[in-house]
């Protein structure tokens, strides 16, 4: 058993980072993970910190390993954003955490695992941060992650190493899932392909049957958008999809935070109304779990619109004659429609169709507006003949 276990499908990301905890020359005191969605990019992070801490160079077993990747180590901080930017008063509380020598281990290690979110709005706390690095204290290490190098500032990534990590083999995501989670193997391995190696969604894939009817509503989507009002139809229903999904999430994370806020305080749980300064922490409470919630749902937004195109990835290779496996291989006579409906032309308009809606949701766009102008671009012939 090591550290690195779970990060599947990354020989050259553990043998660089192994090599880091072994040889000091080969350590730097800032790293940047990249990677796309699902590869492992925190994964990775984690398991470096706590070979960094282990004594062993990660072992797996040892307290600090333990401690290290659960999130509950004194020297590791993981920073995982819950509103759409970290903000700048977090940046500054980091870069006071970072001038702090380690109080129990080897490293102090600042793990932010949204880097890219520095630059969500503006540019101030990723400054913020900048200071910090390039001028970093003896034994503190900062590890980001982001989707990949162009989504970091350039004066963060410049200052940092990268480590890029590679999506992983459907077969290995699958074998995690079952050595891990105790899936059945056919069931991983439907996970693992429908999530395209996205390593969360493919367990939550395997462990939750309603995901699974999410996903198969989703796919459906792609053969009955035949009209306008269709259209206009298939947007509410993405969004009605991932609110749902994103409450089933969040409302008893959001429950829990509340209740132990006023036991915190000291305040009386069954009270109608609550003092001043009580009323007045909830409200900052309830803001931040909005902004929580407005990122859930487009994340699943996002998650919905990948599921999408993977129908009209399949439908273009079926076209064009391509041998490459579907992703969809459940959803065959979708797929063969789609095909024979739409020349390949017409598949590759829908499919950018499908990447400009994502495009305008991450610019801040209404998510209704934009699934709206997609889905008018994915009107079929009225005869399809697809339920």
């Amino acid at each position: 058993m090591s550290v690195w276990d779970d990060l599947v499908g990354q020989e050259p990301t553990v043998e660089t980072l192994s090599r880091a905890v072994r040889d000091p020359s080969a350590m730097t005191h800032a790293w940047l993970f990249t990677g796309p969605p699902g590869s492992g990019r925190s994964t990775a992070a984690r398991a470096f910190a706590a070979a960094l801490q282990c004594p062993g160079g990660g072992c797996g077993t040892c307290r600090e390993c333990r401690t290290a990747l659960d999130g509950s180590h004194a020297d590791v901080d993981v920073v995982a954003t819950q509103g759409l930017s970290i903000k700048v008063e977090l940046a500054r509380e980091l870069v006071q955490l970072a001038a702090l020598r380690p109080s129990v281990g080897r490293y102090r290690v600042i793990l932010v695992e949204d880097a890219d979110r520095l630059t969500a709005y503006s540019d101030v706390p990723a400054n913020a941060l900048l200071k910090a690095i390039e001028e970093p204290t003896p034994r503190t290490v900062w590890m980001l992650c982001a989707p990949s190098l162009e989504d970091v500032i350039v004066t963060l990534r410049s200052r940092s190493r990268h480590v890029r990590l590679r999506t992983p083999p459907v077969e290995a995501v699958a074998d995690l899932l079952v050595r891990r989670d105790g899936a059945a193997p056919e069931l991983a391995l439907y996970a693992a392909r429908v999530a395209q190696s996205h390593i969360g969604l493919a367990r939550r894939l395997a462990r939750d049957e309603h995901a699974r009817i999410r996903r198969h509503d989703v796919v459906r989507m792609a053969t009955r958008i035949l009209g306008v009002g269709d259209a206009v139809g298939a947007a509410a229903d993405l969004v009605k999809i991932a609110e749902e999904e994103s409450g089933e999430t969040t409302a008893e994370r959001d429950a829990a935070e509340r209740a132990r806020l006023l036991e915190t305080l000291g305040a009386d749980l069954a009270a109608r109304t609550q003092p001043p300064h009580i009323r007045s922490q909830l409200a900052t409470l309830e803001k931040d779990q909005k902004m929580r919630a407005k990122r859930s749902t487009r994340d699943m937004i996002d998650r919905c619109l990948t599921d999408l195109a993977s129908v009209y990835r399949d439908a273009l290779l079926r076209s064009l004659g391509s041998d490459v496996e579907l992703i969809n291989p459940d959803a065959a006579p979708a797929v063969g429609a789609l095909a024979r409906s739409m020349p390949p032309e017409r598949l590759l308009t829908a499919l950018d169709a499908i990447a400009e809606a994502r495009d305008r949701i991450h610019a801040n766009v209404s998510p209704l507006l934009a699934l709206e102008a997609m889905a008018l671009q994915l009107r079929l012939p009225r005869d399809l003949g697809i339920g």
